[in-house]
């Protein structure tokens, strides 16, 4: 992960998406593709995530610029969560198999218990939600002085990270209907109770 693009760009940017940061927490269902590291190179996969409501404790939000394998550069919006829940989990990826085609893999959790996350990080391209409330937010923190959400190490260490660049924070957040278009996801934790995963011909969407 890497940041620090024109300032006053991303100042916008990170207003515009503010009430619905939240709803990139639900991208932690990318552990279908396996656990992701800080400071990783990304595939460039976008993956389609959707819940119904998303509980957070601790919320850090600031812009940042992936880097693909093929040395492509991606500009994403970071949020961090101490504390996450997550009801109603959905994730769908769109796969180009050799030979078969096109297939989506599809990752649901439990109806009835939330899905868990502690320390997560996501790299998102788009976040929406229905309704966005938030608690003790702080509005254009410099990113070094976040405390309120976590700020991954690898960014703090990338030469894109700007200590004094655009940030903001909150010390809770609830949000429902949630939709998310994500690149990465990182978490301490991961817990998905009910965990179904199934991949079938063609692109499908979560419901």
């Amino acid at each position: 992960m890497s940041h620090g693009f024109g300032r006053t760009r991303w100042r916008r940017f990170a207003v515009v998406l503010l009430p619905s940061v939240g709803v990139c927490t639900a991208l932690g269902i990318a552990m279908a593709q396996g656990a992701l590291a800080a400071s990783f190179l990304i595939s460039g996969q976008r993956l389609q995530v959707t819940a119904d409501k998303l509980t957070v404790r601790g919320l850090s939000i600031y812009p940042m610029v992936d880097v693909s394998r093929k040395h492509e550069l991606v500009p994403v919006l970071v949020t961090g969560f101490r504390h996450a829940e997550i009801s109603g989990l959905c994730q769908a990826a769109e796969l180009d198999l050799p030979v078969v085609g096109t297939h989506t893999l599809t990752l649901t959790g439990s109806d009835e218990r939330p899905t868990e996350a502690t320390n997560l990080f996501l790299d998102t391209t788009f976040e929406a939600a229905g309704q966005a409330n938030f608690r003790n937010i702080d509005i254009g923190i410099a990113q070094g002085e976040i405390t309120k959400g976590p700020v991954d190490p690898g960014d703090r260490n990338s030469r894109f990270f700007d200590p004094s660049g655009f940030g903001q924070q909150a010390s809770s957040a609830t949000l429902t209907d949630v939709s998310v278009t994500s690149v990465a996801v990182s978490a301490a934790t991961f817990d998905v109770p009910g965990l179904r995963v199934r991949i079938d011909r063609g692109h499908r969407d979560c419901p």
